[in-house]
């Protein structure tokens, strides 16, 4: 009898009536919004891919880089785009796709959900990256695959990247309108526009395939690191040398990606991966804007020969070592600590209770500041722009642009974790002060 009631009409439709009201308390409609609402996310969507092109047609080459020249535009636009380099990004995708899918790696738990519920994360970028790298560059090597393409075809790959972007976006969107899908909270207007800006959903995924957590890191990291490499060989092609300030820009970016991937694990705890939801806004960052901005000044370099002088290299040296020791020893403090707050290496730490039951650390790096680990990051942008000499300004683009996304990071976090902790918050700036650099701001 009891099997017979379950099969009942009105025993699933009380079911279903649960089910649906505990996604409801789950999924709350989103009330306040952030960049202006709809219209600054239309803003925005429709001007980011104008920046990418933008900072390629102002900034062609050394002698003609300047915001105070017509920049040189193409008079054939269909030459922005081509089926070869849209194949390139797509075979690139996938490649990706199945290295992280199938390549061994240690299987991590992500942040508890609201749901009570954690996923699974697979550590194996470091990995990744290697065998990409690797089989890139024994491609080029055996003469299948050619670095220099990725300089000649670079606004081809990337418009290429933004229809890529643009077509996932799409889709985790619609997806996220399926039954029982974990929604950002942040991302729940009910606002098409909006919510394909922001991310519908926290964690958009087909079977056990993360896109957010993929996206984050690669493809576009790895290829970023590929477009520099394929700048300087542009460089000793049309040079037949390769300067020491092309050496110093692939390193720097090479060694923060390689970090980035040796660190993976430390995103599993950052914002983009915890609160956001995965929309236009990360995949058009994580897919176009991060291969195709900042590697900016290593294709500003690559089309001269000028050399630096020791101490201006010694200098460049010294800020990017300064901002790496402290945005890597603030992250990897924080991070150990979230994860084991009774490590040898943070248990002496002073914290301050919260009603929430958590701990907020108020000594050690983040005594210092709230985001101290912002100040290191800046500090390194700063070092990769500083090659590039002082003859134009539009390389220096990225540390201005990181700035403000700096500040803006700041504000959103400042204000998220104020609704979070309430007035345990306002204790914890009584106690630190300073946003990003003690006694400025």
């Amino acid at each position: 009898n009891k099997k017979k009631k379950k099969k009942t009409p009105e025993g699933i439709a009380c079911v279903c009536s649960a089910r649906n009201k505990t996604m409801a308390t789950l999924n709350p409609r989103t009330t306040e919004t952030e960049f202006m609402g709809p219209l600054g996310a239309l803003f925005i969507m429709s001007s980011l891919p104008l920046v990418i092109y933008g900072l390629y047609f102002a900034c062609p080459d050394q002698e003609h880089c300047s915001i105070l020249v017509k920049p040189q535009l193409p008079d054939d636009w269909s030459t922005l785009f081509s089926w070869d380099a849209l194949a390139v990004v797509v075979v690139w995708f996938q490649f990706q796709a199945l290295l992280h899918m199938f390549v061994a790696g240690e299987v991590v738990d992500g942040a508890p959900l609201r749901t009570g519920k954690t996923l699974k994360y697979r550590i194996n970028g470091l990995e990744c990256l290697f065998l990409s790298v690797g089989a890139v560059l024994v491609g080029h090597a055996l003469g299948v695959f050619r670095l220099e393409y990725l300089a000649d075809n670079f606004v081809q790959l990337a418009t290429a990247s933004i229809l890529l972007s643009v077509a996932i976006s799409v889709f985790v969107y619609a997806w996220s309108f399926r039954p029982n899908a974990l929604l950002a909270l942040g991302g729940n207007t009910g606002n098409p526009v909006y919510d394909f800006f922001i991310g519908r959903e926290l964690n958009p995924r087909v079977g056990d395939f993360d896109f957010k957590f993929f996206c984050e890191l690669r493809p576009g990291l790895i290829g970023w690191l590929l477009i520099n490499v394929g700048m300087m060989a542009a460089q000793y092609r049309d040079f037949g040398e390769v300067t020491w300030a092309m050496v110093l820009v692939v390193l720097f970016q090479g060694y923060y990606v390689v970090d980035a991937f040796w660190n993976e694990r430390c995103i599993l705890t950052t914002m983009d991966i915890v609160s956001d939801g995965f929309g236009f806004m990360l995949a058009f960052g994580d897919l176009a804007w991060v291969p195709f901005v900042y590697s900016l000044q290593a294709r500003y370099i690559s089309t001269s020969n000028v050399h630096l002088g020791f101490f201006h290299l010694f200098c460049i040296v010294a800020v990017k070592y300064i901002g790496f020791y402290i945005f890597r020893g603030s992250n990897s403090q924080k991070d150990q600590f979230r994860r084991n707050p009774n490590h040898p290496s943070v248990r002496d730490l002073e914290t301050i209770d919260t009603e929430r039951g958590t701990k907020l650390l108020v000594s050690g790096w983040w005594g210092i500041a709230r985001h101290i680990n912002y100040t290191g990051d800046l500090l390194m942008g700063l070092a990769w722009c500083l090659p590039t000499g002082f003859g134009a300004v539009i390389p220096y683009f990225y540390f201005a642009y990181f700035a403000v996304l700096l500040v803006h990071r700041d504000m959103r976090d400042d204000h998220a974790c104020s609704l979070k902790y309430g007035q345990d918050w306002e204790r914890y700036k009584q106690r630190v002060p300073w946003h990003m650099v003690p006694h400025v701001y």
